[in-house]
């Protein structure tokens, strides 16, 4: 690492020569030795570091206690450094990508070492955002023994973290409409053999005497079965709209968007149920909807490498593999329905007769009406343009509602499972 140092002269160095020279040649003229005398170890200290300046020779490994972490935890990142070379004074800082702090404490990171000495260097450093990042950019700064040079060096070793989002609380999910023919926690609307109470009926050839309903056989005075409903997994697909973001300083729609989304994917998993993920974007991505510890890993890599990309191409549905939808999938939508082509999709989506849920992550949290009057104008009349859109969804049967900033995501999950039980059928 010898040659990619870069050398500084600090300006002690010419302040001991300037000094030294001056002393030297004051002697000279006055003809008096006690000049030379206090020139002298100046122009000895700098010969000397002039001599011994050799920039360090150093071998680091960098390395991460894990690759993966939850937002807000902390990680461990490790540095074996190695002397080839004495160095009197080390400093290594870390620089670190957006959404990651070094927890460095005053003084930490200041070492030297003996020629063939190693040593371990260990530093915290908190995860404050998801997302996926490279770790690894050291910069080391070192200086000679008398402080006359200063060299810096950039290293390199970048080291995969993936910081998953901390999912939203949430207790009930909404129940699909339909559910699929494997064994899950979902009542089917079917009957047959399960353990939830559906209806009474008589009595027919082949039913099973288990199943005898006594006593309503000895109030009407023939035989009556239990109907049960069977437990059923379901299919949910997540649609996230990443066409738009709005934010500010305290967050953003899409910190919204990936920390809901992974509240349901981990939800419905533990259910049985089998999840899928589409990201409607500038970049089209989709996952088929699977179950099981790796579908969890799978879409929660792909949840936090979503980004807004600016794109001006118009994507449909028609662009993703059949079984990516599969039919009588419940589609669970988060979007700000800004873009018209995102709205053109879930329109699609329910002409194509999904069972569609939205949730509308509002942009009204992050735009204020402003203080003109022609601005809280324009802001009244865009507020009732979303009121009619809203409305337009709800007229095809589509429940839709309003998730904002600092509300919980329990309650608007609620909310949309008492719309979807209201809601009046539409023919589509």
């Amino acid at each position: 690492m010898t040659d990619r140092w870069v050398t500084t002269v600090s300006n002690r160095l010419p302040a001991y020569l300037a000094l030294g020279g001056a002393g030297l040649l004051a002697g000279l003229v006055l003809g008096r030795p006690e000049p030379v005398v206090l020139a002298a170890p100046l122009l000895l200290a700098a010969a000397t570091g002039l001599a011994l300046a050799r920039p360090p020779d150093l071998d680091v490994r960098v390395r991460l206690d894990r690759e993966r972490a939850l937002e807000g935890e902390e990680v461990e990142l490790a540095l074996t450094i190695q002397a080839r070379r004495s160095v009197s004074w080390l400093d290594v800082e870390l620089d670190l990508p957006r959404g990651l702090a070094d927890l460095r404490r005053e003084g930490e990171g200041v070492i030297s070492l003996r020629a063939g000495a190693t040593r371990e260097h260990r530093r915290r450093v908190a995860c404050r955002r998801w997302g996926g990042r490279l770790v690894g950019q050291l910069r080391l700064r070192g200086r000679d023994p008398l402080g006359f040079f200063s060299y810096r060096l950039e290293v390199r070793q970048p080291l995969p973290l993936r910081v998953y989002p901390r999912p939203e609380a949430v207790r009930r999910m909404l129940r699909p409409a339909e559910t699929q023919a494997f064994a899950g926690n979902e009542v089917s609307r079917l009957k047959g053999d399960g353990i939830e109470f559906a209806d009474i009926r008589p009595f027919v050839a082949g039913d099973r005497v288990r199943r005898i309903n006594w006593r309503a056989s000895a109030r009407r005075g023939e035989l009556y079965v239990n109907d049960m409903r069977p437990e059923r997994n379901a299919d949910v697909v997540v649609f996230l709209d990443t066409f738009t973001e709005l934010g500010d300083a305290a967050g953003t729609s899409l910190d919204m968007t990936v920390r809901a989304a992974a509240a349901l994917i981990d939800g419905y998993l533990r259910r049985r149920d089998r999840v899928g993920l589409v990201g409607f974007g500038g970049t089209l991505r989709w996952l088929r909807p699977a179950m099981g510890e790796r579908q969890v890993y799978r879409l929660i890599d792909a949840l936090i490498d979503t980004q807004v990309v600016l794109s001006y191409a118009w994507k449909g549905l028609e662009v993703i593999p059949r079984r990516t939808l599969p039919p009588k999938s419940l589609v669970v939508a988060f979007s700000p329905l800004l873009d018209e082509r995102s709205l053109g999709a879930l329109l699609d989506l329910r002409g194509r007769g999904y069972d569609l849920a939205v949730v509308e992550v509002s942009p009204l949290s992050f735009v204020h009406p402003g203080r003109r009057e022609t601005e809280r104008l324009a802001h009244r009349l865009w507020v009732m343009e979303r009121a009619a859109l809203r409305g337009r969804f709800v007229d095809l049967g589509v429940p839709v509602v309003t998730w904002r900033r600092g509300e919980p995501l329990d309650g608007v999950l609620a909310a949309a499972t008492r719309l979807r039980r209201d809601a009046r059928l539409v023919r589509v």
